[in-house]
């Protein structure tokens, strides 16, 4: 059995940006460990300062420009990771033992596979992320997702996520995990 969910992302009160009217994810949860999430956004995607794709590889502060990301935790526990994709095609994962307590890891095995498509008006993420290279628990374990994207444009930076806790964007807030995915079952 596979779940399936679709979600919007809500700009930051303090970051609006006129070059980005929407951001919709489309989430499957596969029973074979794979958690796939399609980002979606729609707006002026020529203003929008996206660094052309190249060859998949670990990224570096990939936040600091335009960024998918997605934070995953087991329900009720606060360790999680975080999954950073940018349209380059690099990406990051770390690692957490509880609120931003924890650092990059730099494994081979925890490469998301990345897609990308546009056209003037959307552009669209597809990144598929394999659940059990973090973990033999996660696949079947019930978790908590936050699901984030940092958008650079010709009018700055804006921020969007699932949820916002009050007070200056922050991703890593437990409040922000607003998503609950349950495994599928068999």
């Amino acid at each position: 059995m596979t779940i399936e969910r679709s979600v919007g992302l809500v700009c930051h009160h303090t970051t609006p940006s006129a070059m980005v009217r929407a951001i919709r994810v489309r989430l499957r949860r596969s029973g074979d460990a794979e958690l796939r999430i399609v980002f979606r956004l729609e707006g002026d995607i020529p203003k929008l300062i996206l660094p052309p794709p190249g060859a998949p590889r670990i990224g570096v502060e990939l936040w600091r420009h335009t960024c998918f990301e997605s934070f995953i935790a087991i329900a009720g526990r606060p360790a999680y990771h975080e999954f950073n994709f940018a349209p380059s095609s690099e990406w990051t994962v770390y690692a957490f033992r509880a609120y931003r307590d924890g650092g990059p890891i730099a494994e081979g095995k925890m490469r998301p596979e990345i897609a990308m498509r546009s056209s003037d008006s959307w552009f669209e993420m597809d990144a598929r992320v394999r659940l059990d290279s973090l973990s033999s628990e996660h696949p079947r374990a019930a978790l908590r997702l936050g699901i984030a994207a940092v958008i650079e444009a010709e009018d700055g930076l804006s921020y969007w996520a699932l949820s916002h806790p009050i007070g200056k964007p922050d991703f890593h807030h437990p409040d922000g995990f607003a998503l609950l995915l349950e495994p599928p079952r068999s």
